[in-house]
């Protein structure tokens, strides 16, 4: 379905119209403010720069697409994934950046849980908001990042009090329109203690839909908090999908992110984890299924801040067609943070012939205690697994299924939610065509 919205073009009258909308504080149209002075006079990345030599945007245009100021489209064209079948907390979702649904149990609401829009919430608890909102996302680390910080609209809050333990899953959705544009800013804060099951999805009403998506999520985890984070993004075949995801672990926090990496023309992630206090623990799980001409990017950085932290980061991708992903990893381990224990490793499987995988994993050490590794692989389906497959009585197409499921079977593993281990498996085993 295709949502025709007032256009309101990125532009200085189109910001300012933009501002008019929001009833917001003060101190966030001032941010606002600075945030697009930094956009107005930063250049899009160029070809050189080190993080984009590799990814072409030279066909995207900005003016293609308009600020996020119209009334929502119908929220039940969408159909999420993650929620199916699932007990929720409560959950909160938008359709082009503009609320369709909050809603939060009141036995969580009477602990002091704060959970739902971010453009609602920033209005009944500012100063929490205030204190947290661009903290760990660096607003100016690129033209796409100021422009976020300038324009960002949908979105959610969650804030988890010191000790609650959140004991059901809380759910996240933001849609598009075909053509839309979505620029949600997630912010997720763990008190010293508490825990909570974040499930959070992008999607579009159809495959062939396009759009333009530049999103930001700040995860912040006090001392002792746990926290486990999906984030399955599937979008249709057109969207240009950039963001920026940033989270602190906190002393003796752990955190654990696992990711599906769906759909969209071209996708540019940034994805950090700062382990900022002794005895923090992060594992990042990563799938990405690329067909077509898409073109996925993940730049990951496992930063370690503090002495006596793990980290652990494994990313699967499956490529077919003339599809291509870019993976550049880097494990930073700071001069204090003695007895890091850092793992990284990205495999790639590919389906034909014309698919490319570009795999860069580094490692900066300046502490001299410290236990790190990377390692990556990329190679073909193995004709003697689709072989043996058909001699029992599977079509080769069945057979490829398989093995593309058995090849990110290490990630399900990892994944202690069944109904997201089979949302994630059905989603890639669906896009799987016969291998040649």
């Amino acid at each position: 379905m295709t949502h025709t919205a007032t256009q309101t073009p990125f532009t200085q009258e189109g910001f300012e119209a933009f501002l008019a909308t929001r009833q917001e504080p003060a101190w966030l149209i001032e941010q606002r403010r600075q945030a697009w002075e930094t956009f107005s006079r930063m250049s899009w990345p160029a070809r050189n720069d080190e993080e984009w030599i590799r990814t072409d945007i030279r066909l995207f245009h900005l003016g293609n697409y308009s600020l996020p100021t119209e009334s929502p489209a119908d929220a039940s064209a969408f159909s999420p994934l993650l929620s199916e079948g699932v007990e929720l907390a409560g959950s909160v979702a938008t359709v082009d950046s503009q609320p369709t649904h909050v809603s939060l149990k009141s036995r969580w609401a009477e602990r002091g849980v704060i959970f739902g829009g971010l453009d609602e919430l920033v209005r009944e608890h500012g100063d929490l908001v205030r204190k947290y909102l661009f903290s760990v996302v660096d607003a100016e680390y690129d033209r796409f990042a100021a422009l976020q910080a300038a324009c960002w609209s949908g979105g959610s809050l969650l804030y988890v009090p010191r000790g609650v333990t959140v004991d059901e899953p809380l759910h996240v959705s933001s849609a598009m329109t075909d053509g839309g544009s979505d620029l949600g800013h997630t912010l997720i804060v763990l008190e010293e203690g508490a825990e909570a099951t974040v499930l959070c999805e992008t999607l579009s009403g159809a495959e062939q839909h396009g759009g333009f998506h530049c999103g930001a999520l700040e995860i912040i985890q006090m001392p002792g908090s746990n926290l486990r984070f999906v984030s399955l993004q599937d979008w249709g075949h057109k969207v240009w999908h950039f963001a920026h995801q940033r989270a602190s672990v906190g002393r003796d926090a752990s955190l654990q992110w696992t990711i599906g990496a769906l759909g969209s023309r071209l996708s540019k992630v940034n994805q950090h984890v700062a382990l900022v206090g002794p005895g923090a623990y992060s594992q990042v799980n990563g799938t990405m299924f690329t067909e077509g001409t898409q073109h996925i990017s993940y730049h990951t950085l496992q930063h370690h801040v503090a002495p006596q932290c793990r980290s652990d980061f494994l990313y699967k991708a499956a490529l077919q067609d003339k599809s291509r992903t870019v993976w550049r990893g880097m494990i930073k381990v700071d001069q204090e943070a003695q007895k890091t224990d850092g793992y990284q490793r990205n495999d790639n499987l590919l389906l034909s012939r014309t698919a490319r995988a570009d795999s860069i994993p580094g490692l900066e050490i300046e502490a001299d205690d410290v236990r790190c590794t990377h390692g990556s692989t990329t190679g073909k389906i193995d004709e003697e697994l689709i072989f043996y497959a058909q001699c029992r009585g599977y079509t080769r197409g069945e057979a490829t299924r398989m093995i593309v499921t058995g090849f990110f079977q290490q990630i399900f593993d990892r994944i202690t939610i069944e109904s997201v281990r089979e949302a994630l498996g059905h989603a890639i085993a669906r896009r799987v065509r016969e291998y040649e």
